[in-house]
């Protein structure tokens, strides 16, 4: 079959390059067993790319990103880069990227797998079954808003400051596609701000209630302070559908969402932008995962966050969603029988490293295509 999908791999820093590999393996299986061939280019970023180049990410490597129909991107930093000026961090690479692309919807799904429900540090009757998909507004907010810095005030301290802001498009586009999503999943969507001691949380809330009278009646929508969502998020977290929330927020709470589910070494992400003329959207598939410096080249490293960021790309890039849900019941399988990394190990269970999961990834996919 024709090459005809266009990915570009962006491997990073630490342990990226070796949950990549693994990612890299399945693809090649698809290429065998499913007779479905990628267009794949692989590019330097991060600190890789501070080594080789100079720079967290090149003109070039982002020209290759706009090109490309989809990225899938590991990690970037570690101790070696963090003397850098603030302006050559390794972490600018995928901030270039999701504002040079335009992605502003950052998907996090925080999902309890059965055989995972042991993992999480609360009760098993409270996280069972969990299923939850927080949208974050991804290029706005405080982290962009001008102005910032650090200025030195008439009495000679020293004064930080950021801004939180927001236009009413910038909430919309992100609202709409947090609306899609909750139409495909339970009907459901809460919106999270801090609208009673923030004018933009009033405004982000005031702009939601409207797109949801204007074109999403039949979603039901509910509000929710930031501070009380993170309450009940580890108090109840299956009243929960799909969240939608700003940069800050999203970032804060997405976090806190995923250890829900016991280890950050299984949950993958994806950033979109707005579709265009054909329907298509640009978009960034990762881990959430950090480089993880300390575990580095020493194979111990969980591949399936990375992996199962590579199915979301299928599913919401590509729109393989038959081959998507292989993937992720070929992992589901293999910790069902009781292999376990390092950060998920439980009583009972077998442990392995990186390689071997990837392997063992594999060979179950084996016995599903068969």
């Amino acid at each position: 079959m024709a090459a005809n999908k266009k990915l570009l791999v962006l491997p990073g820093d630490g342990i990226g390059p070796e949950v990549m590999w693994e990612v890299r393996r399945i693809i090649d299986w698809m290429d065998r067993r499913r007779m479905v061939s990628f267009d794949v280019s692989e590019d330097l970023v991060g600190g890789a790319a501070i080594d080789a180049r100079g720079v967290p990410i090149t003109e070039e490597t982002l020209e290759s990103a706009k090109q490309a129909d989809a990225i899938l991107f590991g990690s970037v930093g570690g101790p070696k880069w963090d003397k850098l000026g603030f302006d050559m961090r390794p972490e600018i690479a995928i901030l270039s990227l999701r504002k040079q692309l335009d992605l502003f919807a950052n998907l996090r799904p925080a999902t309890v797998l059965d055989p995972l429900v042991d993992a999480s540090t609360l009760k098993a009757d409270v996280v069972r079954g969990l299923d939850i998909m927080i949208v974050r507004e991804s290029t706005g907010g405080i982290y962009f808003g001008e102005p910032r810095g650090v200025e030195t005030l008439p009495d000679g301290q020293q004064r930080g400051f950021d801004t939180e802001t927001y236009t009413t498009s910038e909430i919309e586009r992100v609202a709409r596609v947090a609306f899609e999503l909750a139409r495909q999943r339970q009907n459901r969507l809460t919106s999270v701000e801090k609208a009673n001691v923030m004018q933009s949380g009033l405004f982000w809330r005031q702009v939601v209630t409207a797109l949801h009278q204007r074109e999403f009646a039949d979603v039901e929508l509910s509000h929710m302070y930031a501070d009380n969502c993170a309450m009940q998020l580890v108090r109840n977290p299956r009243q929960f559908d799909v969240i939608v929330t700003s940069n800050i927020f999203g970032d804060l709470l997405s976090d806190l969402a995923s250890m829900l589910t016991g280890s950050l070494g299984m949950l993958p992400s994806a950033t979109l932008g707005a579709p265009d003329a054909t329907g298509r959207r640009r978009a960034l598939y990762e881990p959430i995962h950090g480089s993880a410096p300390d575990i580095a080249g020493k194979g111990l490293a969980n591949p399936l966050a990375q992996i199962l960021s590579f199915a979301m790309l299928l599913r919401y890039s590509f729109g393989m969603a038959e081959d998507a849900a292989l993937i992720e019941r070929a992992c589901t399988n293999v910790l069902a029988s009781g292999l376990r990394t390092a950060d998920i190990m439980a009583t009972g269970t077998a442990r392995v490293g990186t390689g071997v999961m990837g392997e063992s990834i594999l060979r179950e996919l084996d016995k599903l295509a068969a």
